[in-house]
This record gives structure tokens, C-alpha cells and sequence, in this order.
């Protein structure tokens, strides 16, 4: 007995004398910065060098002999991109990559539904978890400055406010899960054309009330510990090391203390990435395989030519140690935090979370004569047509692109639903457009060749209208080059494939006429008077066609609303009425100027000054049920400057089923020293209801809500005066006008 508890005394010292001698920087009970401080007694230049850039395609390395493990990206937004071979943007072949494609965020914004937002990205943190990835590229929060952008589908729509409400929550359900969220494209990456060599010229204000206030939140609330700086260039310089963008306003004002991290290929000069915030630098250009350094990696802009600096008393470590450190942080964060969630792929929650943001994404348009939902008592032959309703939507279009698990196509999902009926659902290909279906070595599998000439399609189409209750077609945009893509913008802003004619000929023929626009973008309907049904179904991934079918039928009533204004014409979008989009090259330079001249006044900022009249409004979106906004009122009649004020209204379900409604709060500044737009969206809240119930909705907002940039002082301002709350249900339907005074 003594010699055993002699040998546990022994073993009890032992540990003692191990864990006393335990690095600070392992031990997870001690603070992060604490954990920083002595990590960073003990890199070595090289190491400090070798974090700070790619080791791959996606990778960088952590530090093998401190039990740093290597930091592993992968593309986003929408879900886990199918892994690459190290060197090369080529699918790698792999089994286990396949996953649940998420509805763009276009969609995802449509909902107008935070807490989806954040189901959304706590179901991509899992995923990416199972993955081994510690950072996912999204999600992106660039403006809807113009319909003909490639990139919009990855984004959440026009407005600075939807935006930033938005994508807080994805940010937190993401990180929750101990996988990093890398926002992008920071900043003002508005279109794809000459995206590399675009100088952007803007007002300050529009810089601060426009193109920043998604950034800010998603630094501020929720919390990124990843920053993407973007392709384009700001005031000559590019963005991935803008020292007025990254130095002065993100590490600055907003006091972000996460990475910024370059696009790919973003950046280009080393100087330059030293000095303007660059902490991780990813993707470039370089050709060190065939000449220069062994090792193409070292070639980067922050890798050996960054450490011969240094070393040559150019630069001393200040700035690189600024960098360590933030990366440091986000390796305390995401691989060496034991604590981090449990991952999983394609399980039925996730499934669940795609088909519920796919519902409430979609947006009813228009529905003359009540045609949606197909009746499926009285109807007996409903005709497909086109060929979104047959082409997979997840591969392709650009970094977004997938491999995915499977994806229910908008003809299986409705077939599969109104079989239950004894509907019979025939099909017309009714227009051909993109035959490809692969990407980056990612295949369909399909072979939608089809050689037929158009009037052959339409023909076929209308023969079998004329015999058909209902007619569906899906038409719209896919992910291929100048259509929603990236590297590309739409070159113009009709539908592609003669599909006007298609539409135009099968209403002269079926009364009950349905077009679903598969989309990232709004496009030119000339044939909309003749239409009486039109839904938006955007690009929904892995749940497409069941989602679509549930609300074609009516198992699930749309509520989905408009991110973005849908103008009737390109001119009417300030972008192009009043600017020189994509951009005025400059003599004897790769470089192209180009002006927001119109401001802030985007969107329906922009339909309100110029007093045009868009198809379908900012906000707008129907139900298969009705509403109404009365007794709005405000809890004070005046304001001090450090009070909240509270709206409240009643919102009633005057229809026959279960429905939401969102309630919209717009701000009007009656008279403010510099000119504002008419109204602002400042608040909103989503409700549902059973038929005949009422919801008293309440709304606050506070002083920042009615505030303004003023770049003459560089400060925020809420001038004292009378102000307008406008209550509706989109920007067009105001149902309710408040006023009230800031004192």
C-alpha cells in the first residue's frame, strides 16, 4: 500500500510539473489575447511569413511545430464547394463532398425572415464542419446597383438596411458552429465586367448610406472574423488593401479586429498589401513553378518577397506582427478551438432549413383573377414549359457552384405533387438555351441538346397549350456566362433564348398562364399585361422543385417579398440613366472609371427622385391570402435625442388561410440641410396570422434611424425637425403616414 500511494504522489507531480509547463497559448482556459501574446514570443519570422499567405488553392499552413494545424477555406455562400486538387481549380474527385445546396441569397433575402437567416448559416457551419473547412467565402452583401450585375444572386438585394438585418444572423449561426464567415466583396464590387481593373468613383455619402452599411453590421453585429476585400479598385487603389476601406473605416472606425482576407488574385503589389491592411492573401498570379522561387506560394506578394524586406531593413515587423496576430485570433477561434460544433452533411434538418427559406423566399408577383394556386380539384392536364424547368441550377456560375447530394428539378417537384391529384402533367421544351451543364470538372449528367429551331419549340408549345387547364413555364436566367455569373455581367436586360416570343404566344392561347422566372435578377417583361400569374423562384437549390410545387399548389403560401426594385426598362435604374456603366476606359491605361452619379438615389431611391414606375416595387410581394394595416399610431409625438420611438399597427388576416405579411417602416426627413431621398426603409417586422386573426405589430427605432452621413463633418447626423414614419407593406404600398419631431 505505501509504494502504491508512494507511485501515485509520484504521478500526481508528474502531472503537475506537465501541466505547469503547459504552453500559455494551449491552454483554453486562459484569455485569447493572453494566448496571442505568447504564440507570438515564439514564431519565428518564417513562421509569421508563412501564415499570412496560401499553402493551395484554399489552404494556408498553420505552424506543424507548435500543433498549429493548417487553415482550410472553401467557397460559399450558398453551400460547401466540392473540394479542388491543391494547385489547380479542377473538382478532385472526391466521394464525400456532396452537399445540400441552399437558395441563393437573393432568396434568402426575400424572405425577410432574420431568424431563417440564421438557421441558414448555423446548417452551413455544420456542413462545412463535417467538411474540415474553418472558413466559408460568404456571404456577400455587395448593393443591387443594377439588374445586369452577373453576381446579384449571391447578394441580398438593393436596400443597406434589408441587407444588414439580414445578414447579421447568417454571421452568428455560421460562426456558431467554430467555422469562420468571410463577408465579401469589401466594398463597392457592384458589377463583374473588368472587375479586376475598375476604378469606382462615389460620394462619400453614398460610400457610407449605400455600399457600407451591410459591411458594418456584419462587423459590428454579427460578429465576422473574415473580411474578403474585392477585385475592383477605390480611389486608384485596390480594395483588398485599401487603407482608406481597410485601415481607416473596417480596422478604423468599425474597430474590426478579424482578417482581411484578398479575393483571389486580388492582390497585386507588395508594398501595398503591407501598408494597406492585407492580412491573408490568397489566389495570386504568381508563376513560381516555372520560375523564381521552387515554390509558387512563395512567390506571393506577402510571402518571401514580404520576408527580404524585412530582412534588408526595409520594413521592420510592425505591420506584419498587426497581421500575425489577427490571424492568430482566427486560428483561436475556428482550429484550435476544441469546443467547436459537431458537423454533419445533407441530414433532414438541413434538407428542412432549404425547403423552408425556398418557401418563404418566393415572391407571387402578380396573380390576375385568382389563377395560383392550381386548383387541383377542377384542373386535369397541366402543361410544363421550358427548359429551367428541366436544367439543374447548382453547377455553374462561377465560385457559388456545387456538387450537390441531389436537386429536385421544378417539373419532378410538380409531377410528383399533383400525381397525388391524378393531374397529368405533360412537358414542351418550349426554348433552348445552355446544353452545358459542368463546371471546374462538376457535371450534370444531363443532355438537354435539343436541335430544333426556335419556331419548331414555340409551335410544339402552343399546340399543347391549347389542350391544357394550366400552363407553367419556367423561364428566366441559368448560370451561364453573361447570365447570372460570375466574371460576367448580362449584356442585356430581355430574356435570353426568344422566350418574349414564347410567352407572348402561349397567352394568346391558354388563359391560365403562369410564369415562374428562375433568377438572380429582374429581367424585361413586355408581355406582363398578358400574364396572369407571375412568381419568382429564383435559384433554391437541392429543394427547387419541391419547394416551387408546394407553392404553385398552395401547400405553402407565399410570403416572400422583393429585395430589389423591378424596374420596367433598364433606363429607369439610376445605374444606367444617369452613369456610364461599366465604365470609361482611361487613355493608355487597364483601367476603368467609373461614377455612381446617381448617388444614393438606388433602387426605389431612385424610382421616387426620377418618379418612374417599375413592374414590381421594392417590397412587393402577394399572398394567397389578403391583409390589412389599421389604427397605426406612435407612442410620442416627439422625440428626444436619446429616446426610442414606438409604431405600432394592426395587422389583420382578412383572407380564408394561414398567411404572414411583413410590415415595412419607412423614414421621411420633412426638411434636412442636405437633400435626402423621399423615403428610407428603417425597420420591419415579418407576422403570421390565421384567417381572421389580428396582430398588434410594434416597431421602434431610435435616433441613428433617422440620421444621415454628412461628409462635410465626416459624422453621422440626426437633425432636429419633423419626420414622416411611413407604414405599409411595400415601398409603393404605404398604408399609414406618421408624424413626429426630433427635438
Amino acid at each position: 500500500m505505501k509504494k502504491l500511494f508512494t507511485l501515485f504522489i509520484f504521478q500526481a507531480l508528474v502531472c503537475f510539473c506537465l501541466s505547469a509547463q503547459k504552453p500559455v497559448y494551449l491552454d483554453d482556459t486562459k484569455p485569447i489575447e493572453t494566448r496571442i501574446d505568447d504564440l507570438m514570443s515564439r514564431l519565428s519570422l518564417e513562421d509569421k511569413i508563412a501564415i499570412i499567405h496560401a499553402q493551395s488553392k484554399f489552404s494556408s499552413p498553420g505552424v506543424k511545430r507548435l500543433g498549429l494545424p493548417d487553415f482550410w477555406t472553401d467557397d460559399g455562400p450558398h453551400g460547401v464547394r466540392p473540394d479542388v486538387l491543391w494547385d489547380e481549380w479542377e473538382q478532385a474527385g472526391q466521394t464525400n463532398d456532396s452537399c445540400v445546396a441552399f437558395p441563393a441569397l437573393t432568396c434568402l433575402a426575400a424572405t425577410w425572415n432574420p431568424n431563417l437567416a440564421y438557421r441558414y448559416g448555423r446548417a452551413l457551419g455544420e456542413e462545412a464542419r463535417y467538411r474540415g473547412k474553418d472558413m466559408i467565402l460568404g456571404p456577400g452583401v455587395n448593393i443591387y446597383r443594377t439588374p445586369l450585375n452577373g453576381r446579384n444572386f449571391e447578394y441580398m438585394g438593393e436596400d443597406p438596411y434589408l441587407a444588414s438585418v439580414m445578414v447579421a444572423p447568417y454571421i452568428q449561426g455560421l460562426q456558431s458552429t467554430g467555422v469562420a464567415a468571410c463577408v465579401k466583396h469589401f466594398a463597392l464590387n457592384n458589377h463583374e465586367t473588368n472587375r479586376h481593373t475598375t476604378n469606382i468613383i462615389l460620394s462619400d455619402r453614398a460610400l457610407y448610406e449605400i455600399y457600407l452599411p451591410a459591411f458594418k453590421a456584419a462587423v459590428q453585429q454579427g460578429g465576422a472574423w473574415g473580411v474578403m476585400g474585392a477585385y475592383n479598385l477605390y480611389k486608384n487603389v485596390h480594395n483588398c488593401y485599401n487603407p482608406i476601406l481597410v485601415n481607416q473605416i473596417l480596422k478604423g472606425e468599425w474597430g474590426y479586429d478579424g482578417v482581411l482576407v484578398s479575393d483571389w488574385g486580388g492582390a497585386h503589389d507588395t508594398h501595398q498589401a503591407i501598408v494597406g491592411g492585407l492580412d491573408m492573401e490568397f489566389g495570386s498570379w504568381t508563376n513560381g513553378l516555372d520560375h523564381g522561387y521552387p515554390n509558387a506560394y512563395d512567390s506571393y506578394y506577402l510571402a518571401q518577397p514580404y520576408k527580404e524586406l524585412i530582412q534588408a531593413g526595409k520594413y521592420t515587423t510592425r505591420e506584419l506582427d498587426d497581421k500575425v496576430r489577427r490571424v492568430l485570433r482566427l486560428f483561436f477561434r475556428t482550429t484550435l478551438n476544441n469546443h467547436r460544433a459537431q458537423g454533419f452533411m445533407c441530414s433532414d434538418e438541413h434538407y428542412d432549413v432549404a425547403l423552408k427559406v425556398a418557401q418563404e423566399g418566393i415572391v407571387l408577383l402578380q396573380n390576375k383573377n385568382n389563377v395560383l394556386p392550381i386548383n387541383t380539384a377542377k384542373a386535369r392536364r397541366v402543361l410544363v414549359v421550358g427548359e429551367n424547368a428541366i436544367k439543374m441550377m447548382t453547377v455553374g456560375g462561377g465560385s457559388s457552384s456545387l456538387k450537390v447530394q441531389h436537386e429536385i428539378l421544378p417539373i419532378d417537384g410538380l409531377k410528383s405533387r399533383l400525381a397525388k391529384e391524378n393531374i397529368t402533367v405533360d412537358y414542351a421544351r418550349g426554348y433552348v438555351g445552355d446544353t452545358t451543364g459542368n463546371y471546374n470538372g462538376v457535371t450534370t449528367g444531363q443532355n438537354l441538346v435539343d436541335m430544333r429551331t426556335v419556331q419548331q419549340l414555340i409551335d410544339e408549345a402552343v399546340s399543347k397549350a391549347r389542350e391544357a387547364d394550366y400552363v407553367v413555364v419556367f423561364g428566366g436566367l441559368n448560370k451561364s456566362m453573361h447570365q447570372d455569373a460570375e466574371d460576367g455581367d448580362r449584356l442585356s436586360y430581355s430574356l435570353p433564348y426568344d422566350q418574349d416570343r414564347l410567352v407572348t404566344a402561349l397567352a394568346q392561347v391558354n388563359k391560365n398562364l403562369i410564369f415562374v422566372n428562375i433568377s438572380g435578377n429582374a429581367v424585361a417583361m413586355p408581355w406582363k399585361d398578358s400574364v396572369p400569374a407571375i412568381v419568382q423562384g429564383w435559384f433554391i437549390g437541392s429543394e427547387a422543385g419541391k419547394a416551387l410545387a408546394s407553392v404553385l399548389v398552395g401547400d405553402a403560401n407565399p410570403s416572400g417579398k422583393l429585395p430589389f426594385t423591378w424596374y420596367a426598362k433598364l433606363e429607369d435604374c439610376g445605374a444606367h440613366r444617369m452613369g456610364n456603366f461599366p465604365g470609361v476606359k482611361r487613355p493608355d491605361e487597364d483601367v476603368f472609371d467609373i461614377e455612381y452619379q446617381e448617388g444614393l438615389y438606388v433602387g426605389y431611391r431612385g424610382v421616387d427622385k426620377f418618379k418612374t414606375r417599375p413592374l414590381f416595387a421594392f417590397g412587393h410581394g402577394l399572398s394567397y391570402s389578403t391583409f390589412t394595416l389599421t389604427d397605426a399610431k406612435a407612442d410620442k409625438k416627439e422625440l428626444a435625442a436619446t429616446d426610442s420611438i414606438t409604431f405600432t399597427v394592426n395587422v389583420t388576416n382578412t383572407g380564408a388561410i394561414a398567411g404572414a405579411e411583413t410590415v415595412q417602416l419607412y423614414i421621411t426627413d420633412v426638411k434636412s440641410t442636405l437633400e435626402r431621398p423621399n423615403k428610407e426603409l428603417k425597420a420591419f417586422k415579418k407576422v403570421y396570422l390565421r384567417p381572421g386573426e389580428t396582430q398588434a405589430v410594434s416597431i421602434t427605432i431610435g435616433r441613428d434611424a433617422l440620421s444621415y452621413f454628412d461628409d462635410r463633418q465626416h459624422q453621422w447626423v440626426a437633425e432636429p425637425g419633423d419626420f414622416i414614419a411611413r407604414i405599409g407593406t411595400a415601398s409603393d404600398a404605404i398604408a399609414a403616414n406618421l408624424r413626429f419631431k426630433l427635438k
